[in-house]
């Protein structure tokens, strides 16, 4: 699965970089399995909170789907964007959220150690991260 998912994820970059993307969609839903494998057992299939790890958190997840209607109906794109990817988030305490960049930048390593430089592995991550992104603007409560 995860190999599928990668294979998608440079397709989808080399699309985007050349225009088509946007001249057709893509047949997979990208963010939404990226949010699905590595989101919801947390915040829930529905991006509620209510995952089935949830419970064994010290804070409850965020309802991501409240996330533009408590921000005046705009995604802060940017703050998340942080917060997944981890690098410049201060940590008070332990961090119950995993640094997404992190282990993004571990998992395209694993699957492309074949590779070896070979492909941008800061482009893979921000392209992973950019389309959870997308996916939970789509679950926005408006």
């Amino acid at each position: 699965m995860k190999n599928r998912m990668n294979a998608c994820l440079i397709a989808v970059c080399m699309a985007m970089s050349t225009g088509a993307a946007f001249a057709q969609q893509p047949k997979a839903d990208i963010g939404k399995q990226e949010y699905e494998a590595n989101c919801a057992s947390c915040h829930g299939l529905s991006g509620k909170g209510d995952g089935p790890m949830a419970g064994q958190l010290r804070t409850s997840p965020t309802d991501l789907t409240q996330l533009a209607k408590k921000n005046r109906g705009v995604l802060p794109v940017s703050r998340l964007y942080e917060v997944i990817e981890g690098k410049n988030v201060p940590s008070h305490g332990s961090r119950e959220m995993p640094v997404w960049g992190r282990e993004f930048q571990i998992e395209n390593a694993e699957f492309y150690k074949e590779a070896r430089g070979s492909y941008d592995a800061a482009a893979l991550v921000r392209a992973r991260i950019l389309m959870l992104l997308e996916y939970i603007d789509r679950i926005q409560a408006r």
